[in-house]
């Protein structure tokens, strides 16, 4: 048991947030903005069109330059044009641009999230008339359980058509939009929460089953481009090219590809891409890939054809830092590294402290990984909401993993027995202190649960039952 003097010992410490996912202001690119910014201040050609109201699909050199740049970082078969982008607020408020084009509350039949899922995404699907339509479809080792995907999203489909739900029945037709019957929601690579990288294989499934079921993947590609090798031990610390093609790139070329013969033209995904992560989330500045026409559906959502295009003086200072190359060199030479360090020193410390406690992390045979979250599964009977309780007394902030359950669906995937940590936010130099601290919290449960095990144990004569009396106690 925890004495007086070891918790005010604990209260003493400084304060550890391994929950919080945003990048550590140490890692802010302050510099290059504050050049940028004066660059394109100084030019009134630049200045007075990015304080404008901008074009519906965002300043043009910027769509310009991210089309470049993710040409050279993905390298797909034929170049990435700029009608295949349009300029966002963000990778949030995008989606629910998204929604409002693509979806409708009544003949869109559910809302497939990949779970565990992004804890603050249901929101935005409840906002757009979603609630209690939301379904989690689980994890294997390759991402996502697509079997689980078939078989429930072809039961929804009978479903509907056996209720007569077959047009749409709040949103009227648009020559730039059209309503898909399914939307699906994943991060597929560096997973916010889970880690995993969902592999090609599944990424190929996943795109079949969209067609199938005319189904729009919205895929959160945010993390793709911090990456490093997996190795503690490894000498690089950066990775120019991008691992796997991305869920937008594989229907686009797949089987005959989005434009194939007997297609709408809009294709079966959606890229969200940001630069929160990569350079500053106050920048409020993001961009979404898609077909010609999926991109420039996305750029009539009202509240852009009323207000003009999302970030659109913030747009132009990007567009010169992707232009000058200094942005791309920041994230290869800068970000890649320091967040390679955090992850490597962390990933040590989880090593030694608690896989020996039991517990376990996903796709440990990877030789790329990245992101800024490391999934933690606890060895049984450990919950993380009791974990993440006292981790609370020793000033230690982890999230359990109940935060990422789809809301109303933890039949499907449920997850008491987890932690997600975050190695992005805190200084690089207490990572290692709040591993240490988490497995002093699960040593001493883990010690206390014994204890009490072994107290309970029925004595002769003493009904057996109460075996199960500490079923509940984490």
């Amino acid at each position: 048991m925890t004495t007086a003097n070891e918790m005010n010992s604990a209260k003493t410490k400084p304060l550890i947030n391994l929950l919080r996912g945003w990048p550590n202001t140490s890692l802010l690119p302050v510099d290059l903005v504050k050049k940028a910014s004066s660059s394109v201040l100084s030019n009134n050609t630049v200045s007075f069109s990015g304080m404008l109201y901008g074009p519906d699909p965002g300043d043009p050199r910027l769509r310009e330059n991210i089309a470049s740049w993710l040409t050279n970082f993905y390298r797909p078969p034929k170049p990435i044009l700029s009608d295949r982008i349009t300029i966002t607020g963000g990778a949030s408020q995008n989606l629910a641009c998204i929604l409002q084009v693509f979806s409708d509350p009544v003949f869109t039949r559910s809302i497939w999230l990949v779970a565990p899922v992004y804890m603050l995404a249901p929101r935005i699907f409840d906002d757009s008339g979603f609630h209690g339509k939301l379904r989690a479809v689980p994890e294997d080792e390759e991402g996502i359980d697509i079997e689980f995907l078939y078989r429930e999203i072809k039961k929804s489909e009978e479903k509907a058509k056996s209720d007569g739900n077959n047009e749409p029945k709040l949103k009227p037709a648009r020559p730039w939009g059209k309503i898909y019957r399914h939307i699906i929601y994943a991060v597929p690579t560096f997973s916010n929460p889970s880690f995993k990288t969902m592999t090609l294989r599944r990424r190929e499934e996943l795109v079949r089953v969209a067609r199938e079921f005319d189904a729009l993947i919205v895929t959160d590609d945010v993390y793709d481009f911090l990456q490093w090798p997996a190795g503690t031990k490894a000498r690089s610390s950066s990775v120019e090219k991008a691992i796997l093609p991305r869920v937008v790139d594989v229907d686009r070329y797949l089987d005959g590809g989005s434009e194939r013969e007997g297609a709408d033209g809009f294709g079966n995904a959606a890229s969200n891409g940001s630069f929160s992560k990569i350079c500053g989330p106050g920048l409020r500045t993001g961009w979404v890939e898609g077909t010609e026409k999926l991109a420039y559906g996305v750029s009539q959502t009202g509240t852009t054809r009323s207000g003009g295009a999302p970030s659109q003086l913030t747009a132009t200072a990007v567009a010169e830092m992707l232009e000058t190359g200094e942005l791309q060199r920041y994230i290869f030479d800068t970000l890649q590294p320091a967040y390679a360090a955090r992850y490597r020193n962390m990933i040590s410390a989880i090593e030694k402290y608690l896989i020996p406690l039991g517990m376990k992390i996903p796709q440990t045979d990877r030789d790329v990984v990245g992101g800024y979250f490391i999934w933690l599964t606890l060895p049984p009977p450990l919950k993380g909401a009791a974990v993440a309780k006292n981790a609370a007394e020793q000033n230690l902030i982890v999230a359990q993993g109940e935060l990422f359950e789809v809301p109303g669906d933890s039949e499907h995937a449920s997850f008491p027995h987890a932690l997600r940590i975050c190695f992005a936010w805190e200084d690089a130099d207490k990572l290692a202190e709040g591993i240490q601290r988490l497995a002093k919290v699960i040593r001493t449960m883990q010690k206390d649960s014994s204890g009490a095990n072994a107290a309970m144990q029925p004595t002769a004569g003493e009904d057996s039952s109460r075996k199960d009396a500490t079923k509940n106690f984490w």
